[in-house]
């Protein structure tokens, strides 16, 4: 058996889906509680609980964690988080739930009881301050400020049951790897080397670079999909799991690369959610995450090298799994074939830039799209999309 990093801040995995000999009965259970409808970040983050990608928490968290997270990106207990994992009620709950209470746990649109938290806690928390150290700043325009600010003012704390993964497995199927499966499936490939490359965007030629780098680097390459809520003008997540299947069964070596998507809904929150990317990716067995330029940013709030210098800021042990760092990829004429500034020469007027941004601008467009931007068999599943939208317009 091959040697994997361990789960982030313990020995072993600590999902919490409840055995399915037990769900039954917790089900019945939890029709007579108390109801905690989530947002669709909550039920994303219970997902990530529920799977063990967020070991090693037991549930949403305190006012000490949360606090602790926020300023000094660590649980009150010295472990690296770089996110809050929070669950929030109204003002009008918070003055009637018990501490020592169970309450349930419901999906805001099927209303399917997913979980029960034992409470512990039920706390006030300042949104802006939260805002500006996970997102730094406090702008609403920010998809991920404008999330916090939504939230009810409590939040709820406990260790969680989950009964239900909900929807996830059945629509995506073998694509929805948890993080004990894709330890196992790295075993059997006998990789203990392996690079995470996360993608909430088809992948174009740059895409395809910076994985084929860490293809050198490392035994093989995880691409780790978002399966979660999308922001307006992503590509869902069946078309782009096509059109990668496209690009990594004609430009990839057979066993070089593993597809999966894991049910997280981005927070955009640049550099923090890097960090949380990483612990995740630690989770599932990853030894390295591909930090390319802006991960996980939007717009301009952040600079286009911050979600790597931030991994420059941790201690020491804080976290086992590292960042491949790699600066903007471009095609070049002149080179004729990818490179990035350290590898290329040439001027401005040499470079083709790629960019998801791009990409979909010209499909919306309905411009020509070069094979030095993105392969053939890639865009061709992407029109098709498009041309669908376009059809029932």
């Amino acid at each position: 058996m091959v040697s994997l990093v361990p789960p982030h801040g313990s020995n072993q995995l600590t999902p919490l889906l409840i055995a399915k000999s037990d769900r039954k009965n917790a089900l019945k259970k939890a029709k007579n509680l108390s109801k905690v409808t989530m947002t669709s970040r909550e039920m994303s983050d219970l997902l990530l609980l529920s799977m063990g990608a967020y070991t090693p928490l037991g549930g949403f968290m305190g006012k000490a964690d949360w606090l602790s997270v926020c300023t000094d990106m660590k649980l009150e207990n010295g472990t690296f988080w770089p996110i809050p994992i929070t669950l929030s009620v109204s003002e009008k709950y918070a003055n009637t739930v018990e501490i020592g209470s169970e309450v349930a746990l419901v999906d805001d649109v099927t209303q399917t009881v997913m979980g029960i938290l034992s409470v512990t806690e039920c706390y006030e928390f300042d949104k802006e301050f939260e805002s500006k150290r996970i997102f730094g700043t406090t702008d609403v325009n920010h998809p991920g400020v404008a999330k916090v600010k939504q939230q009810k003012p409590f939040n709820l704390a406990g260790a969680v049951k989950v009964i239900d993964e909900g929807w996830y497995p059945i629509e995506f199927g073998d694509l929805y790897i948890r993080p004990d499966e894709s330890r196992a499936l790295f075993n059997k490939l006998g990789w203990s080397k392996v690079a995470a490359f996360q993608t909430r965007n088809p992948m174009h030629r740059s895409h395809e670079h910076l994985v084929k780098i860490s293809i050198e680097l490392t035994d093989g390459v995880f691409i780790h999909q978002t399966l979660g809520k999308l922001k307006s003008g992503d590509i869902p997540a069946s078309v782009r799991v096509e059109a990668i299947n496209e690009m990594v069964e004609g430009y990839f070596p057979e066993g070089s690369v593993v597809q999966a998507g894991y049910p997280i809904e981005m927070r955009y929150a640049g550099p923090r959610e890097a960090l949380l990317h990483a612990v995740i990716r630690q989770n599932f067995g990853c030894s390295h995450l591909i930090v390319g330029r802006d991960h996980a940013g939007v717009g301009n709030y952040y600079g286009m090298f911050d979600s790597q210098n931030i991994f420059d800021e941790l201690w020491e042990n804080a976290l086992v799994t590292q960042p491949l760092k790699i600066g903007i990829t471009f095609y070049c004429h002149k080179c004729d074939g990818m490179g990035s500034a350290k590898s290329c020469p040439h001027d401005e007027n040499f470079r083709v830039h790629i960019s998801g941004t791009r990409q979909r601008e010209m499909l919306q467009n309905n411009e020509e799209i070069s094979p030095k931007f993105s392969r053939p068999e890639v865009v061709a599943v992407l029109r098709k999309y498009y041309n669908t939208q376009l059809d029932t317009i």
